[in-house]
């Protein structure tokens, strides 16, 4: 298991690799980071998340790929979107955003997690140049979720500046809701990537991931996907959801990885990449 300092250093080396590119929109500014080079993959975090979900991802897809990994507007270094309309007022600066840093006619390969599946999927939805989509655990689909017990309110410890408490709620959340594992088996780098993305989380996304919308911006979609999600995810019942969507989408690719909770690519981060590679990787008649 790592320690903290361990995990601060892991953080910051990454951190060091990225070129960051603050990409302005409206006024507001939407903070980007990239890695590697070649075609553009680029991913997007879940709620209460920022770049740092694809901190167990980003070298592996940056070794065949130019990796952009934006702070969704709302989170971590970008600017809260204005107005605050729900979606659309996320979707507007991601999408003109994202053409701004690698072109609008610029063919992409989209994958999102949770919160970020379901913008993956209305950014697929109004851009026809995302060629291929893979969605992690995706949430809107308005399906019966299976919690494995209740979240603790983390904020009365950040305002008493009780770090160890503050670090005790974090595990408890995270394994009742982002990762199979036992809390006393989660290692500091997953509290500290959880701890930071709460704490500036500006953007409330739960309404949103809760008031569906998946499935009508996925048949809107003309391209091939990829939808996975580990085994014990409790957001959903992964086998009735992938069955309801692959059923009406054609081109739609299912996956589950055993022994992961619903932050499947950090959990069992070598299974994901091997996954995504193949699948970004893969040829066009091969993914139909």
């Amino acid at each position: 298991m790592l320690v903290d300092k361990e995990a601060k250093a892991l953080i910051a080396r990454l951190t060091s690799l990225a070129r960051r590119e603050f990409v302005e929109h409206d006024g507001r500014r939407v903070c980007w980071r990239g890695f590697g080079a070649g075609s553009p993959v680029v991913l997007l975090h879940g709620g209460h998340g920022s770049w740092l979900h694809w901190l167990r991802n980003i070298e592996a897809l940056a070794a065949h790929h130019a990796v952009w990994v934006p702070d969704l507007p709302g989170y971590g270094d970008s600017d809260h979107p204005v107005p605050n309309d729900g979606l659309p007022s996320l979707l507007e600066p991601m999408i003109a955003t994202l053409n701004r840093l690698v072109g609008t006619d610029t063919p992409i390969d989209l994958v999102g997690f949770s919160f970020g599946g379901l913008v993956a999927a209305h950014v697929a939805a109004r851009r026809p140049q995302v060629r291929r989509l893979a969605l992690l655990g995706p949430v809107g689909h308005q399906g019966r979720r299976r919690p494995r017990g209740e979240l603790r309110s983390w904020k009365v410890a950040v305002q008493s500046a009780n770090a160890s408490t503050l670090d005790e709620i974090m595990r408890h959340n995270l394994a009742m809701h982002m990762l199979h594992m036992a809390a006393q088996d989660i290692d500091p780098l997953a509290v500290q990537i959880h701890t930071e993305a709460c704490l500036r989380t500006r953007f409330r996304s739960k309404e949103i991931s809760r008031g569906g919308g998946l499935m009508a911006a996925l048949a809107q979609r003309r391209g091939p996907s990829l939808l996975a999600w580990g085994e014990h995810d409790v957001t959903a019942e992964p086998e009735i959801i992938a069955r309801a969507l692959s059923d009406r989408l054609p081109g739609c690719h299912t996956h589950f990885i055993e022994g992961a909770g619903h932050w499947v690519q950090f959990e069992r981060a070598d299974d994901i990449n091997r996954l995504l590679l193949a699948w970004l990787s893969a040829d066009s008649k091969d993914m139909t």
